[in-house]
């Protein structure tokens, strides 16, 4: 009898554009765009084998999933699932920790270069007609400015964020970085940068991009305190994890001018809710959780996870987060 596998939420991983057949290679699966809270017990029943991306395995479910040996996270969070009673009741979770390290630090130079260069308020303003009616053969919205020579002040120094060292390298920019677990040289390969703590990063980079996980000692990492030790040139980047920000701190920042600007692809609540202070607040410039969305990325995930699934089948677990 083949392995039933339900996916409750594979509309965000593939909305149609790329193949779920290295997990239908594992057995007969299911697979449903979204599944609302109400339902998750439901489409759960049963089976042994269940893949999530945001959908909510409460202690409460995982309790009434008698029949549950394994969870596979598609992503790499995993904070969906109750992993305490994950494992009282003996079932494996997994996750997905490298696949999206080019796609997430190419994003995060996207964001550095729109404000460095305003290409898209300019792409706008022309197709709005003010090139044409411009007096002159060009015509500028926002202050531009060369990378060269600027300082990029990374906080961790994972798989991202040595990705985006080396790019900003490449550009001819000074990086300083903070990180609990410094990398070896062999890590580094050959890049410089210059090891510093966090409040030292926020005084001396023109760009702060943050690339650590979120744990209780790193939730509001960015606060008033440290924006203020900011320069008032300063952009503040975030493709990691919303709540690292303290929203209301980073939207009266730039309010007031303490800093220049803001490019963030992560929120505290995610969609935001139409009060979010960040949603109003000058020179801040917000994409919709998609720093990782690379086809090619969202390829590898795919192909990890069905990895992650296979090593169980076969008893040797990869990835688990609930030993």
């Amino acid at each position: 009898m083949a392995q039933e596998i339900t996916v409750l939420d594979g509309y965000t991983l593939n909305p149609g554009d790329i193949s779920w057949e290295p997990f239908s290679a594992l057995g007969e699966l299911t697979v449903y765009d979204r599944t609302p809270d109400g339902l998750v017990l439901e489409r759960a029943a049963g089976i042994e084998y269940l893949l999530t991306n945001k959908t909510i395995l409460t202690g409460d479910i995982l309790r009434r999933l008698n029949d549950l040996r394994y969870v596979g996270s598609l992503a790499t969070g995993y904070d969906t699932v109750d992993l305490e009673v994950a494992r009282e009741r003996g079932v494996v979770v997994t996750n997905i920790p490298t696949y999206g390290t080019d796609s997430v630090a190419q994003h995060a130079t996207a964001l550095m270069l729109e404000f460095a260069r305003g290409v898209g308020i300019h792409d706008r303003a022309v197709h709005e007609g003010e090139w044409s009616r411009s007096e002159d053969f060009c015509f500028v919205k926002q202050p531009m400015v060369e990378l060269t020579g600027k300082t990029l002040g990374l906080i961790g120094l994972g798989r991202i964020g040595l990705a985006f060292a080396r790019i900003a390298s490449a550009m001819g920019m000074r990086v300083v970085a903070h990180d609990l677990y410094w990398p070896d040289a062999e890590k580094l390969e050959g890049l410089t940068i210059e090891q510093s703590t966090i409040d030292e990063v926020f005084e001396q980079a023109d760009v702060i991009s943050l690339h650590c996980p979120l744990t209780p000692e790193t939730q509001h990492l960015v606060n008033a305190q440290r924006l203020a030790l900011a320069k008032a040139n300063a952009l503040l980047i975030n493709t990691s994890r919303g709540p690292l920000v303290d929203n209301a701190a980073l939207a009266t920042a730039l309010v007031d001018g303490r800093i220049a600007g803001a490019a963030l692809d992560v929120l505290d609540v995610e969609p935001p809710p139409e009060d979010n202070p960040l949603l109003t607040a000058p020179n801040c410039l917000i994409t919709p959780h998609i720093a990782w969305y690379a086809a090619e990325a969202r390829q590898r995930l795919m192909q990890i996870g069905a990895d992650n699934l296979a090593a169980f089948l076969d008893g040797k677990p990869v990835n688990v987060v609930n030993p």
